[in-house]
């Protein structure tokens, strides 16, 4: 079972320094911490490779790690990143320090196996919550994916994730918060009724309902996203008006929130 490793940020100190590469956070952090209430399981439900929704994340681990509460933040990263995150917690957040972290397997796939999860606003991500431990919050980081290639079809990954997610979260202290970045596949409550046979698994999220979840899916009113299709690349969002955050209580629903951030754009993705 991995360990949590103390880490840390102050997410104002990422937001100022990716100012020129994404806008600053809107009020969707506000929305967010406003439905999710007491719950201990957030998971977030994103599409991957944009430049805005780790800036998000950050602006939420600082908000929740304020007054000495304890946060953790779960990446879909191979756990076997974990060591290397460990080491990057614990130092001085440097140019060494970011070329170490990134030299395993995971950070070195290119081309059309890019899926968006490796980009420098990740790395932002993670030295943000660097550096709030580094002032004395109480924050931690790890992954909790399988190895990239391992898993024989989406139903084995779910699952493994889901029993790596549990052993994280029954490892918090009694009054510590997980906030869990992933897909928003990955973050469904239930499998979608009519969904084609390669959506017919059993999601992450749905198997952790016995937990004091609160699945949110971080849409966009416009912009793009990297996706992976025949082959991974930009795609557009839909444009949509202005509107205000879906809270859904039905027993099948897919998320308990969705909320519309006013624009996605596409990250720097590493290599």
């Amino acid at each position: 079972m991995k360990r949590w490793m103390p880490s840390a940020v102050l997410a104002m100190t990422l937001l100022c320094s990716a100012a020129m590469a994404a806008p600053a956070p809107d009020d969707t952090a506000t929305q967010i911490m406003a439905h999710a209430g007491d719950h201990r399981l957030v998971v977030l439900g994103e599409y991957h490779g944009t430049a805005e929704t780790p800036l998000l994340v950050a602006d939420l681990t600082e908000r929740y790690s304020r007054d000495n509460a304890a946060v953790r933040l779960a990446l879909e990263l191979p756990m076997s990143e974990n060591a290397a995150l460990a080491r990057y917690l614990r130092s001085d957040g440097g140019a060494d320090a970011r070329d170490a972290l990134r030299t395993s397997p995971f950070w070195a796939v290119k081309d059309d196996q890019h899926d968006g999860r490796r980009s420098r606003d990740m790395l932002d991500l993670i030295d943000a919550v660097r550096a709030l431990r580094a002032q004395g919050r109480d924050v931690g980081i790890a992954g909790y994916d399988v190895e990239t290639g391992t898993s024989k079809d989406n139903q084995t990954r779910d699952t493994a994730m889901a029993t790596h997610l549990r052993q994280q979260f029954s490892a918090l202290p009694a009054d510590a918060r997980m906030l869990v970045l992933t897909g928003n596949a990955h973050a469904l409550r239930a499998r979608p009724q009519g969904a084609p046979a390669e959506m017919q698994q059993q999601p992450m999220s749905a198997q952790l309902r016995d937990l004091p979840l609160y699945s949110v899916r971080l849409d966009a009113l416009r912009g793009e996203a990297w996706a992976c299709l025949d082959r991974c690349g930009p795609r557009s969002l839909v444009e949509q008006p202005a509107r205000a955050p879906r809270v859904d209580t039905h027993p099948r629903r897919s998320y308990d929130l969705v909320v519309w951030m006013p624009q996605l754009s596409v990250g720097r993705l590493v290599d």
